[in-house]
């Protein structure tokens, strides 16, 4: 659908608006689930630690006060704390009523922590200097608990604020983005990369040629990353340093390591979500901890403290003495902080983190946003107002940025600014078109349907695959499996229907679930355990659906024949699954009802997501007759259908 162009203005005080809508949606629903969900809800959701036992707390190199915490329960649950999220302790009046289904008598400490870094069941938190510590550590009953994200919302109205005031190089980015003026491009000769196919070579010269913005279009398995970090070190042997964001912790992670690979000096802002010396050594806390005069700065701040706390009320010569020190920290602080910034060619970090401090005053000449396309446009113009040009790189046609209100997305909130300009600019952007991953008979029903048939297989992978005549695609229709799956040992259909399990977990299908793993079994007993182990062939299942995975873990959990291969099975949702692949993937589709009501399952970005991890061997298990009431299940039904017709 044609873009209608209006004022750049009025569009994104439309988008403030929206946002707003939204804040007020999450911030409801935030304060809903906290007053009426007992603990043991919050603990499954992963929103909450409960009960936690505290460790050490100490100054960090950022002079932030950190507390130590340790989960010491339901340590198999996946939880969502990671870095930059606000946390809230609180104590319960008894453990039965923590772990109940109603509200939990819950009082919560004044004062709000931000994640510093969590890693399996320990925890960092920073905590304002005038935080009761000892009180934390005497308290019986105590946990943890997900705020509120006021600051992320705070930065993105901000950075739509700044961006409708603009002047200069911000103002004419952003009238160009809502616009069909033409983008600006250099006049450059191509340049030849042996180790890139045509298409992601054309990409990198792009964004080479681009003076104000190029798009780098990566559908599943095209190797995005390969050429973005490609284009980046092209990049960086024309400029002195630029900026590398990404919407997630784990986007950032991922682009900084290949980059550091590569043999590139990266700072990366922010704590990563994978703890390990690798990760580590390149954090801008790590580095600037490692500093030599970091030592005389801790010396500095200690002193401080200790005057703080011993000095007499109103006394002259102490005030004087900290005020120097504080002076001289500042000083030297500022010292390595220029150092750390003069030897690093990335400064990487998530968009909200392109509003930190450490970043005043800094420009770029280019800025590159991966993952842009799970990005909400505001997030974008956060880091944006330091750069000169713009590169995005990411797939509208995956999963698409979380929108909770229904009324900011039918509004149009969940529009990115990668979809704007790719509609917009359509010759800033490169289709990367040759995939490195599936079997073509995998690959290519989404390429018809997603990418106008442009998307080809490389033909070291066109035909690969586990099993000799093997079908590398298969839909077991639920619908014909009456009571053969919900363990009640009755041939009633109501045994393969879903349930509703409350808004925060969605739908499960145990029955449907049951009968995944039984296929699951069968595979792995056709290929053969040893060989499995040998070849170190890896299993995702994949369920749209919380309640559906959560119940598929514990059936492989509780599975003895798989016992010896957990290793080798990772289940988790489509979000959970983004960016990775796996030998085989079964996927559960759930839903299963007269209505043909698919819920959120109509979002086909989320599908194209699922049905492209696979490598070899994709399963789909669903009911057909309700799934196949929308097009796109029923093409994808026929589809499967004639390649069994082909295969046999």
């Amino acid at each position: 659908m044609a873009e209608n162009i209006t004022s750049p203005i009025l569009e994104l005080q439309r988008q403030r608006a929206l946002l707003e809508t939204e804040y007020n949606a999450e911030k409801e629903e935030f304060r809903r689930q906290t007053e009426a969900a007992g603990m043991a809800r919050k603990v499954k959701r992963g929103d909450a630690w409960w009960p936690l036992r505290v460790g050490r707390s100490y100054y960090n190199s950022l002079n932030q006060l950190c507390v130590e915490v340790f989960r010491t329960a339901d340590s198999g649950i996946e939880h969502n704390f990671e870095y930059g999220r606000p946390v809230v302790f609180f104590r319960t009046a008894d453990a039965g009523a923590a772990g109940g289904r109603r509200s939990s008598p819950l009082a919560y400490f004044g004062f709000t922590g931000t994640v510093s870094f969590a890693d399996g069941d320990r925890m960092v938190v920073a905590v304002p200097d005038g935080a009761d510590l000892l009180e934390l550590q005497r308290t019986a009953g105590l946990g943890v608990q997900l705020s509120f994200d006021e600051t992320s919302y705070r930065l993105m109205f901000d950075a739509l604020d700044r961006t409708m005031r603009a002047k200069g190089r911000l103002a004419q980015l952003r009238d160009l983005f809502y616009s069909r003026a033409e983008a600006a491009r250099l006049s450059l000769p191509p340049m030849r990369f042996p180790y890139l196919n045509a298409t992601q070579e054309e990409a990198v010269n792009e964004v080479l040629r681009a003076k104000d913005v190029a798009v780098v279009h990566g559908p599943p398995g095209t190797g995005k990353t390969t050429t973005l970090v490609e284009a980046i070190h092209e990049t960086l042997l024309r400029e002195p340093q630029v900026m590398v964001c990404a919407q997630s912790n784990m986007a950032v992670d991922w682009i900084s390591e290949k980059l550091v690979d590569r043999g590139v000096a990266v700072l990366r802002l922010g704590n990563p979500t994978r703890v390990d010396d690798k990760m580590l050594s390149f954090t801008y806390e790590r580095r600037f901890a490692d500093h030599p005069d970091y030592p005389q700065l801790w010396a500095m701040r200690r002193a401080i403290r200790e005057l703080r706390a011993g000095r007499r009320r109103g006394s002259q010569s102490v005030r004087q003495k900290i005020e120097s020190l504080k002076a001289r920290a500042t000083e030297l602080e500022l010292r390595i902080n220029a150092e750390l910034f003069g030897q690093a060619r990335v400064v990487a970090c998530t968009l909200t983190g392109a509003a930190s401090r450490l970043l005043e005053g800094k420009r770029f000449t280019t800025l590159f946003i991966d993952e842009a396309a799970q990005a909400l446009e505001a997030a974008c113009w956060i880091a944006i107002r330091r750069a000169g040009r713009v590169v995005l790189a990411g797939d509208h046609c995956q999963l698409p940025p979380t929108v909770k209100s229904l009324e900011a997305l039918r509004g149009g909130l969940g529009r990115t600014l990668m979809e704007r300009i790719v509609e917009l600019h359509p010759g800033a952007v490169t289709l990367l078109r040759v995939q490195y991953r599936m079997n073509d008979d995998i690959m290519r029903f989404s390429s018809r349907w997603f990418y106008g048939g442009r998307v080809e297989s490389a033909p070291e992978v066109r035909h690969r695959g586990i099993l000799d005549l093997d079908i590398p695609m298969e839909w077991i229709d639920t619908s014909q499996m009456a009571g053969g799956g919900s363990g009640d040992g009755g041939a009633e259909p109501a045994g393969f229907r879903e349930e509703f399990v409350g808004e925060s977990f969605g739908r499960v299908n145990k029955a449907e679930a049951e009968l995944t793993l039984a296929v699951l079994e069968s595979y792995f007993a056709r290929i053969g355990r040893q060989r499995i182990i040998d070849e170190r062939i890896d299993v995702g299942v994949i369920s749209p659906y919380r309640a559906q995975v959560q119940y598929l873990r514990r059936l492989v959990s509780a599975s003895e024949s798989l016992k010896p291969l957990r290793r080798s099975i990772t289940v988790n949702t489509v979000d959970g699954f983004q960016g990775q692949e796996r030998d085989v993937i079964l996927i559960s589709l759930v839903r299963s009802n007269d209505g043909g009501e698919i819920g959120f399952l109509r979002d086909l970005r989320r599908m194209n997501v699922a049905i492209t991890r696979a490598r070899m061997k994709l399963i789909i298990l669903g009911d057909v007759p309700t799934m196949t009431r929308h097009p796109f299940y029923r093409k994808l039904w026929e589809y499967v259908c004639g390649l069994k017709t082909i295969k046999s």
